[in-house]
């Protein structure tokens, strides 16, 4: 699913307007109509109401004067409060209005809190409609309209947003000061950036898309470089895999990873490269460590690297060096470690990798505060794999502000330092240096496990190794990952799903996308 921007969405509703000549009100008539119709769905066994519309002063205000009449036609016992005197309703929102007042529909005009209070408690709404802000909002909410948001999240009431959760940023997600938590939000022609990129997504419940009327012909299409990663997108990503094809033709991935504790790390990036569908896997460890692996691995190769006390030394750059001769991608960091020289190392392979790279964990780690390095690189294909602590310390950042405004943070570090960006979390990021991001659908709780970037790192080097250049990699590789967690809570729920339980999932989630183009 393709995503917008708010400035994006403003534009093509101009064209409409301006170039098209369709009148505004008519696709405000239409958008309140659509509204209405998945209003009832939803909301069915709730017939006939109360029903409190909560309209701003714009025309998201005006979208909910239209589905206030028109819920009212059809019998649901309507009122709509609106945050704002009446002489300052202007444009296309203020012709919706006086519609209503032509129909003596019940109106409220609050401009105070107690008149506020009052109206929300008396109507004791089963539905709330939040038509206060729309998707150009990108200032905090303050006043009457931040107590109006409170009161609706402190409801009983169920709550409908009208294209977007007021509050939320369409261009980005972010919650400006606060905003409404919905069950339902419809939108209209296309879906923004803020309702797939958290922490907006998590607002805005279940999302529907919607036609008002908009033309496609002649449309003047925004740049496209944002998109929901669904599994039709997924599909698109998905390489070709000839059937006729042997070991070497589906690539061979090097992994540098583990240290005293954290063999596991190591073990599982290696068991998902070879899930990942990639024809050879070679892990190499610390030799003090190197009988474990052998043990722990089946299938993928192992290699003892030079070591010091059990973490891998310095020395051990040329034998890395000369590893890589041959094999189609580095998957660099699973359980490293920090020891002294570690940090050199790592940037010295970043400086000297020529095949695709992924870094992550302890490898993201020694990378931070050495991230001029990055514009050394002797590859333009690297990805780098932070949860948003590990984002934090690569940017200096807190945690709180990696998580307020995930979307443009992840966007331009990728663009700053010329590397495919995956930012984790609910919603993952992927961020390209060219301004492109894919959000990822796919996913659940059950991956709040140890050991879950692992096999992401893994997933994503094997795809490397299988020729597929890393935004593209990385997109695939998180929408797998998610996606085999969801086979996983099938059959066993989440809270206490392990990593090495989506390791045979992988394979089947890879099959749906096969199966799908077929």
């Amino acid at each position: 699913m393709k995503l917008c921007t708010a400035a994006e969405m403003m534009e093509v509703d101009r064209q409409a307007i301006v170039e098209r000549g369709i009148p505004g009100a008519v696709l405000m008539e239409n958008a309140g109509r659509a509204c209405c119709r998945h209003f009832n769905e939803f909301f069915a066994d709730l017939f006939p109401g109360p029903v409190l519309v909560v309209a701003g002063r714009g025309n998201n205000g005006g979208d909910g004067y239209v589905m206030a009449r028109i819920l009212n036609d059809q019998g649901w016992q309507v009122e709509t409060l609106v945050l704002a005197e009446a002489d300052k309703i202007t444009g296309d929102a203020a012709i919706m209005l006086e519609v209503m007042r032509n129909l003596e529909l019940p109106l409220t005009f609050a401009t105070e809190s107690d008149l506020l209070r009052r109206t929300v408690t008396e109507c004791g709404p089963r539905v709330i409609v939040d038509a206060i802000f729309g998707t150009g909002l990108n200032s905090d909410v303050r006043g009457l309209q931040a107590e109006a948001i409170t009161l609706i999240n402190t409801s009983a009431a169920q709550v409908f947003s009208v294209d977007i959760p007021s509050g939320v940023d369409g261009s980005n997600g972010r919650i400006c000061g606060m905003a409404v938590q919905a069950d339902l939000t419809v939108t209209f022609d296309q879906a923004k950036i803020g309702h797939g990129s958290q922490p907006g997504a998590s607002r805005a419940g279940q999302l529907e898309v919607v036609d008002i009327g908009i033309p496609r012909r002649g449309r003047k299409e925004n740049a496209g470089q944002i998109e929901l990663v669904d599994a039709a997108a997924a599909c698109e990503l998905a390489p070709v895999r000839p059937g006729q094809g042997h070991k070497g033709t589906f690539g061979h991935l090097l992994i540098v990873a583990g240290s005293p504790g954290k063999t596991g790390a190591a073990a599982l990036a290696g068991h998902a490269a070879v899930r990942s569908g990639c024809g050879l896997v070679t892990t190499g460890v610390p030799a003090a460590l190197h009988d474990i692996i052998e043990v722990k691995l089946t299938e993928a190769m192992s290699y003892p690297l030079a070591d010091d006390g059990g973490y891998l030394s310095p020395v051990a750059f040329d034998q890395i060096t000369a590893l890589l001769d041959g094999r189609q991608a580095l998957a660099l960091g699973p359980g490293l470690g920090a020891a002294v020289g570690l940090a050199d190392l790592v940037g010295r392979l970043v400086e000297t990798c020529n095949v695709p790279l992924v870094i992550d964990a302890d490898g993201l780690n020694l990378l931070a505060g050495q991230l001029v390095r990055l514009q050394e690189k002797a590859t333009g294909q690297v990805v780098l794999t932070p949860h948003p602590g590990e984002m934090a310390r690569l940017t200096g950042l807190s945690v709180r502000e990696i998580e307020a405004n995930r979307f443009e943070i992840a966007r331009n570090f990728a663009a700053e330092h010329g590397v495919v960006l995956l930012l984790k979390g609910a919603r993952t990021l992927v961020a390209a240096p060219d301004g492109r991001v894919n959000i990822n659908s796919s996913g659940n709780d059950g991956l709040a496990s140890g050991g879950s970037g692992d096999v992401l790192t893994g997933l994503i080097g094997g795809l490397l190794a299988q020729g597929l250049e890393p935004f593209r990699a990385a997109s695939l590789g998180a929408w797998l990952h998610g996606r085999s967690a969801e086979l996983v809570a099938e059959t066993q729920g989440t809270a206490g799903m392990a990593a090495s339980d989506l390791l045979l999932r992988l394979p089947l989630a890879r099959r749906e996308l096969v199966s799908t183009t077929h």
